[in-house]
């Protein structure tokens, strides 16, 4: 398998994986949301999801970059 495979198969993956925490970090952010327009305070639970999940998405994203570089110079 070519390196350019390779690279190709690893930046659909990273896609998917962004898509994947998007969605899972969305629905903190619909809690979070949700309590606000109710005049509570969010739980921390809700704002400690929605912190992990945007930091991974912020690494995935990191990576999705770097992989993208290295394609572009094969």
């Amino acid at each position: 398998m070519s390196k350019k495979s390779i690279l190709k198969k690893a930046i659909e993956a990273s896609k998917q994986e962004i898509d994947e925490l998007e969605k899972k970090r969305t629905r903190s952010q619909s809690a979070i949301l949700e309590a606000y327009l109710n005049n509570t305070v969010p739980t921390k639970a809700d704002a400690e999801y929605f912190r992990t999940y945007s930091q991974l998405i912020a690494v995935e994203r990191e990576n999705l970059r770097k992989l993208n570089a290295e394609l572009e110079k094969e």
